[in-house]
Parts: structure tokens; sequence; C-alpha cells
């Protein structure tokens, strides 16, 4: 019953897609830019990358390029169907890659934010490593579908998973202790309000700039100093280790840089957000490694006291 219920999917995804050929060919054009450099990376004629790309047009009823003097150019259509094209083939070759390696049994492919990741992954892996030597991690971007686990932040509920709570926050100023020798250190919001200050863009929701952070703590500060303004939050940490102003702390993602000094904190103001980070299982999905990786991520530095 299985076999031909797949079996029908199949002829049906051949009616809708009779060429993946064609479709290789098309993504090697629009990587690459260039008929000629598909056809080169190929092994093809120009002639017969041009014959596979107007077979789509064709059967599409649609341009997926603009063919300029000396050059192409994917139109709003062809960029759709790159879009796809790239993130179905990188899926496809990463699991043909577990399943030559020996992985596909046992890796566990964790979800996060690129700042979590750098900030909260990654100083802790000797640690996962010798608590799950067996164990393969494969970190991907926030609701990616592959994703065994996911680290999110906001208020716990989710419609496509079970959250377990993982730990609150803590937003307070920090910088490098080296921004202190040609610096004052700020002791009042007022002296903050004058202090160079790095800021990140507020990219998830609850996520506090440098003026929502303010306003938490009931004042509204004039024109502030923004020397530096990051879209990523790991940005933002590594410019202020750099010594190139103060920034806001996720005390979470900023203990390790705390705890061995490449950072401290600068005031005793603090502000303690009602959302929280959680590990998400998506429905569907179970892992006999997540309570062990809930302790790891869990495990806290020992940091040092604010200056």
């Amino acid at each position: 019953m299985q076999r031909s219920e797949s079996m029908r999917r199949s002829k049906g995804y051949r009616r809708l897609i009779p060429s993946m050929n064609a479709l290789l060919v098309f993504e090697a054009a629009a990587r690459l830019g260039s008929f000629t450099l598909a056809a080169q990376e190929l092994g093809v004629t120009q002639a017969a990358v041009s014959k596979q790309i107007r077979f789509l047009e064709e059967l599409l009823d649609t341009r997926l390029f603009h063919r300029l003097h000396r050059a192409i150019q994917l139109t709003p259509e062809g960029s759709a169907l790159f879009l796809v094209m790239g993130d179905s083939l990188q899926r496809i070759a990463a699991t043909f890659d577990k399943i030559l390696d020996g992985q596909a049994e046992h890796e566990i492919v964790l979800a996060c934010t690129s700042a979590f990741s750098h900030l909260r992954v990654m100083p802790r892996l000797p640690a996962l490593q010798a608590l799950l030597p067996d164990l393969r991690l494969r970190l991907v971007p926030p609701l990616h579908r592959e994703a065994d686990l996911a680290i999110r932040y906001g208020n716990g509920s989710w419609d496509d998973g079970t959250a377990t709570l993982l730990f609150d926050e803590e937003v307070f100023p920090v910088c490098a202790p080296e921004w202190l020798t040609s610096h004052a250190a700020p002791h009042s919001i007022a002296d903050l309000y004058q202090s160079p200050l790095i800021d990140s863009d507020a990219t998830l929701e609850g996520w506090m700039t440098w003026s929502t952070w303010f306003r938490a703590l009931d004042h509204t500060p004039p024109r502030l100093r923004i020397g530096l303004r990051c879209t990523h939050y790991a940005d933002t940490i590594r410019a202020a280790t750099q010594g190139l102003g103060i920034a806001l702390g996720w005390n979470r993602l900023v203990a390790p840089l705390l705890a061995d000094g490449h950072l401290i904190r600068v005031t005793d103001f603090i502000v303690k957000p009602r959302d929280a980070y959680y590990l998400v299982t998506p429905h569907g999905r179970q892992s006999v490694a997540s309570d062990l990786l809930l302790a790891w991520l869990q495990e806290e530095p020992i940091a040092r006291e604010p200056l």
C-alpha cells in the first residue's frame, strides 16, 4: 500500500517536473550568472544549456532570464525558482553527505540564531563532546525544516512543537576592560546617555535596543550617542570586546565572555524581560539526547562582579 502510494506521488512529480536535468542546468546558470560558465561546469556546450533553459521557459510560459548584452539576469520568476532550487539541492547534498559518512543515525540538528550559536553553543562544544563523544551536532538557522531541536526566545507558546524552559534572561550594559582605561565608568543613567553606545537591530520579538532598555527602566533618554549599530548581535558583542563602546549584554549569551574577563559589567542597572529561552522539540520528532542537551546548554560559568 505504501509502495503504490509512493509510486503515485512519483508519477505526479514527473508530470509537474518533466526534466530534472533542465532544472540542474538552470541552477548552474543562475548561480554562475552565465550560460558559458554553466556549460563549462556541466561539461556540455553553451547551446545545450540554452536549449534546456528555453525548454523550461516554454514549459512555464515565462522568461527565467533577461538576455542582456554579454550577460544574463534572473527575472522575478527566475529568482523565485532559483531560491527554491538552491535550498532543495543544498538539503539533498547534505543528506547524501550524511549517508555516505554514516552519520544519518547519529546527528542532532539544532536550530538557533547566529548569536546563540556563536555566543552560547560554541564555547560549550568541548563539554558536549566530553558528555556525548559519539554525537554529531549540526547547527542550522531558526525555523529550519530538518531541525530535531530548536532554541527559541519568546513566551514558550508555539503551535509547531513542545517547549521546555531553558532559562530566563537579564540585560545589562557591558564593555571591554580596556575601554575603561580611556573612558570614565558610567555610574548613573545620565552617564550612560552620554557614553558611546553600540546598538543592535531589534530582530526578534522582545529583543531590546538601547532605547527600549532605557524605557524598561522608566527613563526616556535624549538623543543617544550610538557610534555603531549592527544587524547581528554577535557583531555587536565583537565590537564591544574590541573596546569600541558599551553594548547591552544579554547575560545568557555573554556569560562566557564575562567569566573569562573579555567583557565586564559597567553598572548595576539591569532589565529582566518577561520572555525566556526555550528548547523546542518539533511535533513528530523525538530526541533521546534532548535532556542531556538541555543540561549542557543550561550550565553556567562563574562571571566576574560588575564594576
